[in-house]
């Protein structure tokens, strides 16, 4: 692609998030919405390729849904109650229907079966952007909006977190398993974000980095599938070394920074009296940290020719990692010991 068309549809992404961000009528954020969506449709479609054309065609059509859906209840507010303001929905119905529309645009379970098939058509690097900065606009709106109801949240929180776990145990490629590992992060963020909307933006930072550092070293490793992962040594051995520290942290363990926003949820829900929601999204974390344990396995303790048919590639010159990888990188492993002054900043 046009290296200046390029620039000019980044620049619509950021236009459109900093329009949906800074925002405080219904119009000018679903406005902001859409303008993310029609810049990030071309960066899908470049790699012409069915699965490509597929993926953006999906991906086009839910947001749609998603935007619609969205005008529609923000009209219905403005009929009920003669206002546009994000910051005071007071009727429950739209309100429950705008969630819905960004739970759906976010891809937050029952509403997520689009998101791992449009990650797999794309590409590392669109994907990544797909990951990371699609969703904080939405996010920006969900924090913005009074809470429509505890029980909607807990129950679309739990149903996101439980769907990530299960929904990556029997993938084998790369993008399906960040695609789930996405949509139980967003989970956890959705059942804290009516108690401590801090606390969720500790979450989404966090999750932005590591996701970031993960979609990254899977780019430079040029790695799609688990197979793929054996022949990582050879191309990047220090880079191997660092990455299963990485999605160890993405699993929540100690003494990874992955493991802070996670303790943080669980010590909320439990003072606001809710041990149960809080047990279960522990438990689901287990599942996701199985298929993260198995990523590690299949690129540190397998080697060529093995079980899982790895096969040696050329020995081509390496591709540098990038300053942002390597920036990621270690503020996804060390950055624990930092908790009380990120505590103390955040307000915790």
């Amino acid at each position: 692609m046009n290296p200046y068309i390029t620039a000019l549809l980044i620049f619509g992404l950021v236009l459109g998030t900093s329009i949906t961000a800074s925002s405080s009528h219904w119009l000018l954020a679903w406005m902001g919405l859409e303008i993310n969506t029609l810049a990030i449709v071309p960066l899908m479609a470049q790699n012409h390729h069915p699965r490509a054309i597929e993926a953006t065609t999906k991906y086009f059509l839910t947001q749609a849904t998603a935007a619609a859906t969205l005008l529609f209840a923000s009209i219905t507010n403005a009929w009920l109650t003669g206002q546009w303001d994000i910051t005071l929905m007071t009727r429950p119905i739209p309100t429950a229907m705008i969630t819905l529309a960004l739970a759906l645009k976010l891809g937050l379970a029952p509403l997520h079966t689009w998101l791992p098939e449009v990650l797999q058509g794309l590409t590392l690097t669109t994907g990544l952007i797909l990951s990371t900065w699609q969703k904080l606009a939405p996010f920006a709106l969900l924090l913005q909006m009074p809470c429509p109801s505890q029980e909607l949240l807990i129950i679309l929180g739990l149903t996101s977190t439980l769907v990530g776990g299960w929904g990556g145990l029997n993938q084998t490629q790369l993008r399906k398993i960040l695609a789930y590992s996405s949509i139980a992060h967003l989970g956890w963020m959705l059942l804290i974000i009516q108690f401590a909307p801090s606390l969720t933006l500790l979450a989404l930072l966090t999750y932005l980095v590591m996701t970031t550092a993960a979609f990254l070293t899977l780019k430079n490793n040029k790695a799609t599938n688990i197979n793929s992962l054996a022949t990582s040594w050879a191309k990047a051995p220090l880079l191997t070394a660092a990455t299963p520290l990485l999605l160890l942290s993405l699993g929540g363990l100690l003494p990874m920074t992955g493991f802070l926003p996670k303790w943080l949820i669980l010590q909320e829900l439990t003072k606001q009296q809710l041990p149960t929601t809080a047990v279960i999204a522990a438990m689901s974390a287990l599942l996701s940290l199985y298929f993260y344990l198995r990523l590690c396995y299949a690129m540190t303790l397998t080697m060529p020719p093995n079980n899982m048919a790895g096969t040696s590639l050329w020995r081509l010159p390496t591709n540098h990692p990038s300053l942002l990888l390597a920036l990621a990188t270690p503020a996804t492993i060390l950055l624990l010991p930092l908790s009380p002054a990120i505590m103390a900043l955040m307000n915790l």
